[in-house]
């Protein structure tokens, strides 16, 4: 075990080195997603990009391969499929050898007042940001562990999973209050394989998501309540996502980064 000070003597480039770890990334190719994605590359990570858009997800392969042949696998997923899941870790094994970084930021938001909302609404927001998750994470996890070289696993949360941010999120805020206390009680259990479970918890952030379903009056209001008067870049999602996944945050399990711009503070 390495003790204070071994870790005093890291420099800051060995410390955000992310060459040789393999990232899985799920959503990533567009947004937070594809933010973490680049931020992950450029810190030398080789990465997984599993999406259900095909034509964006091989876009941005492409994109970063042109800087680093072959270091980008995108693949076309549903996290709702247990079979897809396990061939996004099975392909991260194949073709980059393990699997040492899970990004859990496939998720969605469709806004319905919870009076209209059907039951097949609220199953399938479920399904993808609380079971997706439960998926992505049991898969990832059993590699890790058949590894023991432990792991970083990084959830995409929201400040819907600590506060509701607006109403018609019904189904979203139960899936992320849902997804904060899974990610709360693996952190316990994963941490004893090596394996440090934490949250990353966005408020709004401008994503072609968030301009293409949020009405743009609820957009302006929105960010008339955050302290910065601005949503975040995605890229500012990224770089916590980059501060999770290396020896940056070597004393943080089960923690949730709130990078809202100050907004629950109201």
């Amino acid at each position: 075990m390495s003790t204070d000070t071994d870790f005093t003597r890291q420099r800051l480039a060995h410390l955000i080195d992310l060459t040789g770890k393999t990232a899985i990334v799920t959503g990533g190719a567009m947004g937070i997603g594809r933010s973490i994605v680049v931020r992950l590359h450029e810190a030398g990570a080789a990465v997984v990009l599993a999406d259900l858009d095909a034509e964006e997800s091989g876009a941005v392969a492409e994109q970063l391969n042109a800087a680093r042949n072959g270091s980008v696998l995108a693949i076309r997923a549903d996290v709702t499929t247990p079979g897809d899941i396990e061939a996004v870790v099975s392909a991260a094994v194949d073709r980059f050898g393990g699997l040492d970084i899970l990004v859990n930021n496939a998720g969605i938001y469709p806004f319905t007042s919870f009076m209209e909302m059907d039951l097949a609404a609220f199953e399938r927001v479920l399904g993808v940001n609380l079971v997706g998750a439960f998926l992505a994470i049991k898969a990832a996890a059993r590699q890790m562990i058949a590894q023991g070289r432990g792991g970083k696993m990084i959830i995409i949360t929201s400040i819907d999973a600590l506060h509701p941010s607006m109403v018609g999120l019904a189904h979203y805020d139960a899936s992320k209050h849902g997804l904060w206390g899974l990610i709360k009680n693996i952190a316990l259990e994963l941490v004893e394989y090596g394996i440090a479970v934490n949250a990353i918890a966005p408020g709004g952030v401008a994503t072609p998501g968030t301009r293409g379903v949020a009405d743009p009056e609820i957009v302006r209001q929105t960010e008339a309540r955050i302290p910065l008067h601005r949503m975040a870049a995605p890229d500012e999602i990224g770089r916590v996502a980059l501060f999770l996944a290396s020896d940056l945050s070597s004393y943080l399990i089960g923690s949730q980064i709130v990078a809202d711009g100050g907004l629950l503070l109201r």
